[in-house]
């Protein structure tokens, strides 16, 4: 097996189709690649950086939920930022040597890792907040001990399962100048981990958790469970619509050498990886503009830079964020909601 997607920065392509069709291939990729990481890179870099913004100077990591979530826009933020460099190769050829060549796969790795491990804490961390809302709530100070450690656990996992693609890339010589690497043996371990890390494991996390996460909001008697289920299933629809194509067309591919030489699978992976590669701008939004609590410190913000003097939409939002306090009855109640 030989790792090939060369069209991104985690895989290339040594297609042998004939070339005709491999060259119409090459000339959709020379575009459709640099818009992708473009707009994912724009709406990613703005999104994730006011996340944490937000949740630095105004929120303050009050909670082990705000640690996660401060986790994962700077997981994501790091990610999008090595897009341009993946962009320009895209459009021309790698230009940047062998020493950034490591450096930015590395970087780039190793915060997919660490965004998706961080989502699958996210997931646990709502199962335990929403299933034991009692004992969570009085060992808030030791949950946010823990939460920090973890965070730091997910940074050197994801640096370990890294290390396989630090070591092995290089420069390549194909249709032209890449960032990648040739080895069956490192193919084989990288997909290994990407399919584990990066799919299976927050997929079963959210099966799991968010089963009896809703299993316990339809017991709860409160005002808030209809937007709760509302936000799950949002989660978990983004998360398979996003991620479930690309690993799918990889594993299939994985089993035959025949797909290895389909132009058709080489569209059907980048066009997939694509959609993947919209859960970084997509997290922000699913993850913190949907709570109450920071829409509220980001038109904190929003104030202070003179972006929002004062709109309806501010006003909306502030009446929202007084009635959902005022049908807030008990603290079994608040807990039955998501965020």
């Amino acid at each position: 097996m030989e790792e090939y997607e060369y069209m991104d920065p985690l895989f290339f392509n040594a297609s042998s189709d004939s070339s005709q069709e491999h060259e119409g291939f090459l000339q959709f990729r020379r575009i459709f690649l640099p818009c992708v990481y473009a707009v994912v890179f724009v709406f990613g870099l703005v999104g994730n950086s006011l996340v944490l913004v937000v949740y630095i100077f105004y929120q303050k990591l009050k909670s082990l939920t705000d640690v996660f979530l401060a986790n994962l826009p700077l997981a994501d933020l790091v990610f999008v930022c090595t897009l341009p460099f993946w962009a320009y190769a895209g459009f021309h050829e790698w230009v940047f040597g062998t020493v950034m060549c490591k450096t930015l796969r590395g970087i780039y790795t190793i915060n997919f890792y660490t965004s998706m491990l961080t989502l699958t804490c996210i997931t646990v961390d709502r199962f335990i907040a929403v299933v034991q809302a009692t004992k969570a709530y009085n060992q808030q100070a030791k949950r946010m001990t823990w939460g920090k450690v973890i965070c730091l656990i997910i940074w050197v996992v994801s640096l370990l399962v890294s290390l396989p693609q630090i070591i092995y890339s290089n420069v390549l010589q194909l249709d032209k100048v890449i960032c990648g690497y040739h080895d069956e043996a490192i193919t084989t371990i990288v997909l290994a981990s990407q399919m584990t890390l990066g799919f299976f494991l927050p997929l079963l996390a959210m099966i799991v958790c968010y089963s009896v996460i809703i299993k316990t909001v339809l017991r709860a008697r409160g005002f808030r469970k209809h937007k709760s289920l509302k936000i799950i299933f949002l989660v978990v629809a983004v998360f398979l619509l996003t991620q479930t194509p690309f690993n799918l067309v990889k594993l299939i591919r994985s089993t035959s050498w025949e797909y290895y030489a389909m132009t058709s699978f080489d569209y059907a992976i980048m066009v997939t990886e694509a959609i993947a590669y919209l859960r970084a701008c997509l997290n922000p939004v699913l993850y913190a503009f949907v709570g109450l609590k920071f829409r509220k410190n980001f038109r904190k913000l929003a104030k202070d830079i003179g972006c929002l003097p004062y709109l309806r939409v501010s006003s909306q939002w502030k009446s929202s964020e007084d009635n959902s306090k005022s049908c807030s009855t008990s603290h079994n109640v608040e807990a039955t909601s998501i965020f």
